[in-house]
């Protein structure tokens, strides 16, 4: 026979475990991203921890956010930011609540992926992530590593997640760690591949000669599907909200589902179309070997606007910056133009006939930099055409420039692969191959990565930076 007390110890352990069990189990937070570069927003969300605790978020060592958690002892999507500092590598996420008594952390990777040609489909050619590199510290870059014995290599490379992908022209497409230069793997064209890869959603996509867009997957470099065109593809694609946009020789501008390769349309000029198309705010700005440039839009192909170039070609990739269109003309054009995105609107133009303009331009803090085969790279005033500086390199300069953190990075047909001061010009930092160098720069955390028409793919970085891809 139990008496009243011993009757109610029942009661009271079970109201115990169900007011007390929100605290019982371990604290754990969730994140909305895994990584990202510098600067991403981070959604933050808890549970496990005490009710109506006061709780604060770190980013490694600093507090980001503090928020306070419900009945349940949980809180929803606190928003915290990677610091515009963090270097790559791995860092904790934590919450720790305000008395010490609780806390819970995961691991967020702060990495920079360059996806596609010129970093993203606007081609500004600008990594605004780049926190290693700068005025200062590329002085003292040095060889990290190099792959011989590919094909001359004029594609650019792109990389994600810790991989470098490239095309070259012994027809492969290679795949390399970003961190030792190991080749993961190779997929063998039917032609030569100039155009670079673009990496979207586990999967490379680039075009050859042979007449193929390819879509392979980015882990093992199977082929998931092709796309035949009528001509040699030597553009590079973009790929933007689920569609792949390129051109091709058989005087075509395509874009096809990036999933399935199925064409969703198709627009014809009168010339060969081997520009990168640049894509922004659902229009497509590409040129043209019929001397023009075009602006069409994205969901249908339908063109917006032409604009007739003054004689000669137009391969170089457009740039678009604050409502403008940046682009080069070659073989009797020989000119940079400045265009209204959204009329076609000559706005200036520069001219270096008679050498052409291979080159494609970059565009950072109001200032154009594009390359000549004048044996020149220059600084223009983004507004008025304004020359601002020249570099003098002695040879071809078809490679295209890449800024960051002040610093413009170029190769010359001299085989250097050069940092200059974007402010003057002033050579910070020059690397020899002894051979001739097309490819443009591509700089992802604190590595400069590039190819040469020596049959190699090098990088280069800070001597015991603890910076590693």
């Amino acid at each position: 026979m139990f008496n009243a007390a011993q009757r109610s110890q029942p009661i009271h352990f079970i109201t115990c475990l169900l007011l007390c069990g929100v605290a019982s189990a371990a604290p754990s937070i969730t994140l909305s991203k895994k990584s990202g570069p510098p600067t991403s927003r981070i959604l933050v969300s808890g549970s496990g921890f005490q009710p109506n605790a006061g709780v604060d978020i770190y980013f490694g060592p600093k507090a980001e956010a503090r928020v306070v958690t419900d009945i349940q002892g949980g809180f929803q999507e606190a928003e915290i930011h990677a610091p515009s500092s963090a270097p790559q590598g791995k860092h904790l996420v934590k919450a720790v609540e305000q008395n010490k008594q609780l806390s819970a952390q995961q691991p967020f990777l702060v990495r920079t992926n360059w996806s596609q040609f010129r970093f993203s489909s606007v081609h500004e050619g600008v990594n605004p992530y780049e926190n290693v590199l700068n005025l200062r510290t590329v002085t003292n870059l040095k060889l990290k590593w190099v792959y011989h014995a590919t094909g001359y290599i004029d594609s650019s490379p792109a990389v994600v997640d810790g991989v470098v992908y490239v095309g070259s022209d012994d027809g492969n497409v290679y795949a390399f760690s970003a961190r030792t230069g190991t080749k993961f793997w190779n997929y063998a064209t039917g032609g030569k591949v100039y155009s670079s890869p673009a990496v979207a959603n586990g999967m490379v996509y680039v075009g050859s000669a042979d007449g193929n867009l390819y879509a392979l997957s980015a882990r093992t470099g199977a082929k998931l599907w092709s796309y035949v065109t009528g001509g040699r593809v030597w553009s590079s694609p973009a790929v933007v909200d689920g569609v792949v946009y390129v051109g091709s020789e058989d005087d075509n501008v395509y874009a096809l589902n990036a999933s399935t390769g199925e064409k969703l349309w198709s627009y014809t000029t009168q010339g060969e179309v081997d520009s990168s198309p640049a894509v922004v705010d659902g229009l497509i700005y590409i040129g043209s070997f019929d001397g023009h440039v075009y602006a069409l839009k994205a969901k249908t192909g339908a063109a917006l606007w032409t604009y007739a170039v003054g004689g000669g070609f137009v391969s170089s990739a457009p740039a678009v910056a604050d409502g403008v269109v940046y682009v080069g003309t070659e073989w009797g054009g020989d000119t940079l133009y400045a265009l209204n995105a959204n009329t076609g609107t000559l706005l200036w133009s520069f001219d270096i006939a008679p050498y052409e303009i291979f080159s494609s331009p970059a565009v950072a803090n109001g200032v154009v930099y594009i390359g000549s085969d004048a044996g020149k790279v220059y600084a223009l005033k983004a507004g008025t055409g304004a020359l601002l500086w020249s570099y003098s390199t002695g040879q071809y300069v078809d490679s295209s420039p890449e800024v960051s953190r002040g610093v413009v990075y170029i190769g010359s047909d001299d085989g250097n692969i050069l940092a200059l001061n974007a402010s003057s010009g002033t050579r910070l930092w020059s690397y020899d191959t002894y051979t001739s160098f097309e490819s443009s720069p591509t700089v992802v955390d604190g590595v400069v990565y590039a190819g040469s028409q020596g049959n190699s793919m090098y990088a280069f970085g800070l001597p015991r930076s603890g910076q590693q891809p």
